[in-house]
């Protein structure tokens, strides 16, 4: 057996180290050994920190919450100090860019006991929903290594699901946990906005849509993680509601919820069957359950004009953030970006960034902010979650998002349909969960997402956990397993 913890989560591991039953040393050098087992076929580590990983084992106080947990930090959202930075693009590795100072998150995660091993794989500024980069190759699906992990989070979300680690750190400004969670059979929560600080390093990214947590193999180490990451930094733009503690509320009853369903696009993209019969599944289990479950959703999501108009509010100002990226990896190295340190679509994206005139970008960071009430008020209305596919599709074929010649935009326009169900909840700021529920009849994982209300995790948590409790998936195993 290549890693004896693989198959425990978190907290079943930093148990055995509060109980003197395993050493954090232990479990970090088992999660070094499987990274050396899987990790070629894969491809999910990219920069690897043994020697300090041992260091920071040995250091790790055996009371902590997470007390010698290891865990993979995604080489995006987020910065380690002394450590690689890539952000997934040629430029920044070939000047063997080194990250200057630590995010306060991943520092609250060690701080917590959790034990860095190494960094993970993550398309170029996180820019598509699927793991593929020049830069670095892609990271495969461990159900299925002809299959995306997704994006932009795949690499962590590879290494958790095949029992490298318990945990991955990952970010979300478009789905970006949720689609990883989704495609390797994770638990997968973004947090409200202002939830989890961007500190000190940033203020706010992508207008505020991104948000920043880990994909998990339980629900109550996505909870555990929240509780330790969870809390405001100082000079923070947004704030989210107070909540939490959350780990207590695993396994507790929110009483009977109304819950709405929509399976449905609001651009005509046909569904996937096994992703429209999770979401079906689903609201059977709720009904059980207790909850009242019924056809209700936001009418606004599911309307064309006013996906249609969101949608172009989005790509103008997405145009924009990647001309700013490309800008700041050049300030970051001192030397120019050229089109050959980026991929062929990010470098035609800040082309096209770069000719929106101001007046337009802050009409369309308006477009994106008016567009929260209309979806929001169906919650306000009385209902309490949501529940729709994760994804329309199962999880892609490596190469489906690869650029052409005549077109360096086409892994742009594939990841549209991709998105659909994710980034509404990105520019309304709102929590929503991916639960590994179901599996296709290939065998591949299918999510369904939990949407809530802003603020309100705490059901999130709760609901997440009783499904998890009424069909459990902490026994599945990938193909790929490092156990």
């Amino acid at each position: 057996m290549t890693n004896p913890f693989a198959h425990l989560d978190a907290l079943a591991a930093a148990d055995l180290v509060h109980r003197g039953e395993a050493s954090p040393a232990e479990l970090c050098d088992a999660a070094l050994a499987a990274i050396d087992a899987v990790n070629p076929t894969l491809n999910a580590v990219i920069h690897r920190r043994d020697e300090r990983a041992r260091a920071d084992a040995a250091a790790v106080d055996p009371s902590a919450p997470l007390a010698g947990v290891p865990i993979v930090v995604k080489d995006l959202d987020g910065a380690l100090a002394g450590e690689p930075l890539h952000l997934g693009t040629r430029h920044l590795r070939d000047a063997n860019y080194i990250a200057p100072t630590s995010s306060w998150l991943f520092e609250r995660l060690q701080a917590a006991g959790c034990v860095i091993v190494g960094k993970t794989n993550t398309p170029e500024f996180g820019l598509l929903p699927t793991t593929e980069s020049s830069a670095w190759g892609a990271a495969r699906n461990p159900w299925n290594t002809d299959h995306s992990t997704g994006g932009s989070s795949g690499g962590s979300a590879a290494a958790v699901a095949a029992g490298i680690v318990p945990l991955g750190h990952a970010g979300d400004g478009g789905g970006s946990i949720r689609i990883p969670a989704s495609e390797c059979g994770l638990v997968g929560l973004k947090p409200t906005r202002g939830r989890v600080s961007l500190g000190p390093i940033e203020t706010e990214s992508w207008g505020g849509l991104v948000a920043r947590g880990v994909v998990s193999r339980s629900v109550r180490d996505t909870a555990a993680v929240l509780d330790v990451i969870g809390h405001p930094g100082v000079g923070d733009p947004y704030a989210a509601p107070a909540g939490g503690p959350y780990l207590p509320l695993v396994g507790t009853d929110p009483g009977p919820l109304r819950i709405g369903t929509l399976t449905d696009t609001g651009d005509g993209t046909e569904v996937h069957p096994d992703c429209v019969a999770a979401v079906e599944e689903a609201a059977r289990l709720l009904e059980r359950l207790g909850h009242h479950v019924d056809g209700s959703a936001p009418s606004a999501v599911s309307d064309e004009a006013f996906v249609n108009e969101l949608t172009g509010h989005f790509l103008t100002a997405y145009t924009v953030w990647v001309a700013q990226d490309v800008a700041d990896i050049g300030r970051r190295t001192g030397t120019e970006v050229t089109p050959d340190g980026v991929e062929p679509w990010t470098w035609a994206l800040a082309e096209a960034g770069r000719q929106v005139d101001a007046v337009s970008f802050a009409d369309a960071l308006d477009g994106l902010r008016g567009s929260i009430r209309p979806i929001v008020a169906w919650w306000a209305d009385g209902h309490d979650l949501l529940i729709t596919p994760t994804l329309p599709e199962l999880p892609p074929r490596i190469g489906e998002f690869d650029a052409t010649d005549d077109n360096p935009l086409a892994p742009v326009f594939r990841s549209t349909p991709t998105v659909l169900y994710t980034v509404p909840f990105n520019v309304t700021g709102q929590p929503a969960i991916s639960v590994p529920l179901a599996m296709s009849a290939d065998g591949l994982p299918v999510g369904v997402q939990i949407v809530a209300a802003p603020g309100r995790e705490d059901l999130l948590i709760q609901v997440a956990a009783q499904l998890e409790i009424a069909a459990p998936w902490a026994e599945r195993r990938p193909g790929i397993w490092a156990g």
